[in-house]
């Protein structure tokens, strides 16, 4: 069976993403156009039933204002308010992202937009052929409005699998239970889950540097700096199980203590990785 390619951050981190398959955007694309096509209908019917104006530069205008909104200001102005949705990705469970898997914002969307109409598919799919014919050829199934916009298509509902929780380091247990955890992205989350995931996959440099760069940046939204003789891979483990154990809590209802302000585990009195309290993820 053929392995789906991976999404890498900038810095090297594989992000768990499903990429769209090329039948199901043709479907996505098929209900917006559908939307498409009716909302232009519609404005030519009420044309129809009002009286229309003798100027002729002025239908025209009028005509091209709405051709202009239904092709492009439809997925562009649905894609940023959705953060990635039309009304047919949502029907078929599909969004898009940027290629660093963060969502995308207005001008993404406009690019893709633009790109749309005047490249990938034409007006109502007058030569919608270019776009699927890129979307095939690129591993990625991006379009020409992908390249340019730096976007890529998802699948949001896939099937769910059971992945292995992630370790308490024991002697980060206390500590993590009095962080703040509501103002950590889940898309950093995700990114220091894939860097463990990884983590006996990249050589000894890109190892540390990434994983001290993480580490500071879930610091600032959590509020708790790395504490002193502590790895970066052991914060970020002590983090995202305190936030699936709380997850699993959440869904069982369970009432959990009043959160106190975070203090540091008692740091270690040996520089030497032999005594250390903290085991690498395996």
């Amino acid at each position: 069976m053929q392995r789906e390619p991976d999404l890498v951050t900038g810095d090297a981190v594989v992000l768990d993403l499903r990429l769209a398959r090329s039948a199901s955007r043709a479907l996505s694309y098929g209900v917006d156009l559908l939307v498409q096509v009716a909302s232009l209908l519609l404005v030519l019917l009420v044309f129809a039933l009002t009286a229309v104006p003798e100027d002729t530069a002025l239908v025209v205008a009028i005509v091209t204002t709405v051709q202009v909104l239904v092709l492009v200001g439809y997925p562009a102005v649905c894609e940023t308010l959705t953060r990635g949705r039309t009304l047919g990705k949502a029907a078929l469970g599909l969004r898009v992202v940027r290629d660093d898997g963060g969502p995308i914002r207005f001008r993404h969307a406009l690019i893709r937009a633009l790109a749309g109409a005047l490249v990938d598919f034409g007006p109502f799919g007058a030569w919608s052929f270019v776009g699927f014919l890129t979307s095939l050829a690129s591993a990625k199934g991006k379009r020409v409005g992908d390249y340019l916009a730096g976007t890529v298509v998802i699948r949001e509902r896939v099937p769910e699998s059971r992945s292995a929780g992630f370790m308490m380091p024991p002697a980060l247990a206390h500590w993590a239970a009095q962080l703040d955890l509501t103002r950590l992205p889940d898309v950093l989350a995700l990114q220091a889950r894939q860097y463990l995931g990884r983590y006996h996959e990249l050589n000894q440099g890109a190892r540390d540097r990434i994983g001290a760069e993480l580490a500071a940046e879930v610091a600032e939204h959590v509020g708790a700096p790395v504490p002193p003789y502590t790895p970066a891979w052991a914060y970020l483990s002590a983090v995202l199980a305190e936030r699936q154990a709380r997850d699993y809590a959440r869904l069982s209802a369970a009432p959990r203590p009043q959160q106190q302000p975070a203090e540091p585990p008692r740091p270690s009195t040996s520089d030497s990785p032999g005594e250390s309290p903290f085991t690498p993820p395996s």
